[in-house]
């Protein structure tokens, strides 16, 4: 408890107004942020169901064959949360830190460094939670997506974003110049967008990646999501959960603690 309350313990409500700053441009260009998330599920739908999905036709998923395109559908969903979140606490972040210096007027009024990072922390994971919600809406007019169960998706999604936009703050706090972006992003980012039982079941993979596989956050993400969406209960869901709440804590504490080094300086 002690390291917590050391990590979290300056962390204040004032970074709400992080948070309501950030969704004050953010709504100056709703649109344009807007269509992305609008028309990706619907390209995906197209491409897959029509493409790919014609092709493949259905995969044996938990002992049953499914459809593929309602097999890939969940990860679709599954990758938004993740891309939004941390690209948002990574590019975006990067942008208002140290070209706007945003983070240093904010910093010169009563809010302290840890509040400005809290409020980037929950902006990011708001951005997944749009983007989930609005292709939930999207694929759920498809028929893509069993209710009432899908619905906590979009607390799921809040979660997640957590986890991720975490990890795009400490990948801020590490990165010298905006162009490091691309070593975490090539390395470790899109990697999980490929492998991480998002567009094919992981247990097709060798053992040893299927283990790695199981150690990345967005494998159990997209098992929840599917889960959801199939609305059938996923197995040793409370271990995801569990993995994504301790995650997000951990990673949530460590991009305080190093964001608010490269901010107080």
């Amino acid at each position: 408890m002690g390291v917590w309350r050391t990590v979290f313990g300056n962390v204040s409500h004032r970074a709400i107004r992080v948070w309501q700053r950030n969704a004050d441009v953010w709504a100056t260009t709703w649109l344009v942020n807007f269509i992305p998330p609008l028309f990706e599920p619907i390209l995906y739908v197209l491409a897959f169901g029509m493409g790919m999905g014609s092709l493949i036709g259905t995969v044996v998923y938990g002992g049953t064959e499914i459809p593929y395109l309602r097999f890939m559908i969940p990860g679709v969903i599954s990758v938004a949360i993740m891309f939004w979140s941390y690209f948002e606490t990574t590019y975006a972040s990067f942008v208002r830190m140290y070209y706007q210096r945003t983070f240093d007027a904010i910093m010169a009024t009563p809010l302290l460094a840890e509040d400005v990072i809290a409020g980037e922390w929950i902006w990011g994971a708001t951005k997944a939670v749009m983007a989930a919600t609005v292709m939930l809406v999207i694929v759920g007019a498809f028929g893509l997506v069993a209710f009432p169960q899908g619905l906590l998706i979009v607390p799921l999604s809040a979660l997640g974003g957590l986890l991720f936009s975490a990890l795009g703050l400490v990948t801020t706090a590490l990165a010298p110049r905006i162009d490091h972006f691309n070593i975490p992003s090539f390395l470790i980012i899109f990697p999980m967008f490929l492998f991480s039982g998002t567009f094919f079941p992981i247990d097709v993979l060798p053992q040893w990646a299927t283990h790695v596989a199981l150690a990345l956050p967005l494998t159990h993400v997209s098992f929840l999501v599917r889960a959801l969406c199939l609305g059938r209960p996923a197995p040793l869901w409370p271990w995801h959960l569990l993995y994504l709440t301790l995650g997000s804590l951990v990673a949530g504490g460590l991009a305080i603690v190093l964001m608010r080094r490269r901010l107080v300086r």
